[in-house]
């Protein structure tokens, strides 16, 4: 599908304007944030004639904060992190600290999401006769599945299936005909959305359904905000009839709260079907522009009971920024479709202490029989990952991993090539894709289970954003994506310790100097 003429103009001035913005809420940004950069110098300056008084009150302060990050119970990566700036800065590394960790921002939102579940718990039950039927099949599964409506009220379910898309071009279409076909309801949240053809396609399509009674609504990340769309554009939407909200606008202050980003793709359309996986709504996504080489990115449309899954994850984050929580009813529809297994749809929040990304991907490191083939576009490990990747390739399981030949973030690929040599070493295999760049997120084993979702093998992914996903069990979804990796393993490269040791020698210093701080990233 083309642009007219005229509406070619219209998206050329569109992003005249967001470019003006961008450049405008840059300015006001660092200017922001050296502003307080350079108060915070004054009263350092201000200190320095006290420094032998100082001297030795930091060191107190810098031991007492270290004994506290030391015993907590986060990830010893984290604590690696922050004991650096805490050991060589005393003062100002507690301060910091104090300043990330003690927000009330972050702990309104917590407690928000936290009455928002409790007032949903009807609606994500797990319902015991399903539960009882997966143990029949596999207890293993089975045992996670408890664990995770005990932890994030994420239900199993029957009566549902998946149709698996090798790529963001052939999603695309069907994505727009299910939006045209829509007669109750449609929720669109993404983490980014970017004017060019897609949107005014998806855009075209949305201003339609609610003009004919459909009720609209789309979320959006606030990154976007600052990067992408001009600032009225949530009144643009309303004054098409459609509902919109930004999860936390960029805004040029410092503070920490903005750190957790709303990661998520989720669409769901009159509550029979849904969809997840890595792509956003922009053009580069279906390969309608080049950026970094061939796009190669995943997703699935799912059916079935486990749709009313991703109605309640997307109601729960629409519902943060109000003062009460809606009645969901006429939302849940209970739909059933005929299926060869089971379906679990997920997401993972920051503001628990449960990682629910890396639990799932855990687990399935730990109990694969013959193998486990995983795509991600970034390769940022905790010790946890690196333990359970190494233990399933000592067990004789077969552990491939494909990464991007062309980066869209040199930095974090530096760090990410730090894994490289030692992963290798352990005998996982890591590729490249050699036509562009992948930003699928997959876990697949034994042609029995997949994830398919939103969740990158980074800390960003791991602990800081919301993320979603959709475990998949003896669906046939599963062998279409083990057979859509092997393709894509065929247009790959295969990284051996020789291509480690010719890396550039200064880049690989960079990646293991950043490599200290990946978790704060």
């Amino acid at each position: 599908m083309g642009l007219t003429e005229e509406k070619k103009k219209k998206l050329q001035q569109h992003k005249h304007k967001v470019l003006h913005v961008v450049f405008g809420r840059t300015f006001m940004l660092v200017s922001s944030l050296l502003l307080q950069l350079l108060v915070l110098l004054y009263f350092m300056l201000a200190l320095s004639d006290y420094l032998s008084v100082y001297y030795w009150l930091s060191i107190v302060v810098g031991v007492v904060m270290l004994s506290y990050i030391l015993n907590r119970e986060v990830n010893s990566a984290y604590k690696l992190a922050w004991s650096i700036p805490v050991a060589v800065f005393p003062v100002f590394g507690t301060l910091f600290y104090l300043f990330v960790h003690l927000q009330t921002k972050s702990t309104s939102i917590k407690h928000r999401l936290e009455n928002i579940n409790t007032d949903f718990a009807t609606y994500t039950k797990q319902d015991a006769l399903v539960i009882n039927d997966v143990k029949k099949v596999d207890l293993q599964v089975a045992r996670l599945a408890e664990y995770m409506n005990h932890a994030g009220n994420f239900p199993i379910c029957d009566g549902s299936d998946a149709k698996f898309y090798p790529l963001g071009d052939d999603w695309y279409p069907d994505f727009l005909k299910r939006l045209q076909e829509a007669k109750e309801f449609i929720f669109i949240e993404f983490f980014i959305v970017d004017l060019g053809e897609c949107y005014y396609e998806v855009m075209e399509i949305l201003k339609k359904k609610a003009m004919e009674g459909v009720e609209v609504r789309f979320m959006y990340d606030g990154t976007c905000t600052f990067f992408r769309l001009p600032s009225d554009f949530p009144d643009f939407l309303k004054q098409s009839g459609i509902q919109c909200r930004i999860y936390q606008p960029i805004k040029p202050v410092l503070t920490p709260y903005q750190n957790y980003r709303d990661h998520r793709k989720i669409v769901v359309i009159d509550g029979k079907y849904a969809y997840t996986g890595g792509v956003n709504l922009a053009d580069e996504y279906m390969n309608r522009i080049v950026r970094f080489g061939h796009w190669k990115d995943t997703a699935v449309e799912l059916t079935g009971k486990v749709v009313d899954s991703y109605t309640i994850m997307f109601l729960q984050l629409w519902n943060i920024s109000s003062g009460k929580t809606e009645n969901i009813d006429r939302y849940i529809k209970r739909y059933e479709v005929p299926s060869t297994g089971y379906i679990m749809g997920y997401s993972d929040s920051p503001f628990d202490k449960e990682r629910i990304g890396e639990t799932v991907y855990l687990d399935m490191l730990y109990t694969a029989v013959d193998y486990v083939h995983i795509t991600t576009p970034y390769l940022i490990l905790d010790q946890e990952l690196i333990t359970a990747l190494a233990y399933a390739v000592k067990r004789g399981v077969d552990v491939k991993i494909i990464t991007p030949h062309i980066t869209d973030k040199p930095f974090i690929y530096m760090v990410s090539r730090v894994y490289y040599e030692r992963l290798i070493k352990l005998g996982v295999e890591i590729y490249e894709y050699t036509p562009g760049f992948i930003h699928a997120k997959e876990f697949i084993s034994d042609d029995k289970k997949a994830v398919i979702g939103s969740v990158n093998l980074d800390y960003r992914s791991l602990y800081l954003n919301f993320e979603t996903a959709a475990y998949l069990y003896g669906v046939h979804a599963v062998c279409d994506a083990e057979r859509d990796f092997e393709e894509t393993l065929k247009k790959s490269q295969q990284i051996t310790i020789l291509d480690c040791n010719s890396y550039s020698f200064v880049k690989r210093i960079l990646g293991r100097m950043m490599w200290l701080f990946a978790p704060l990233l």
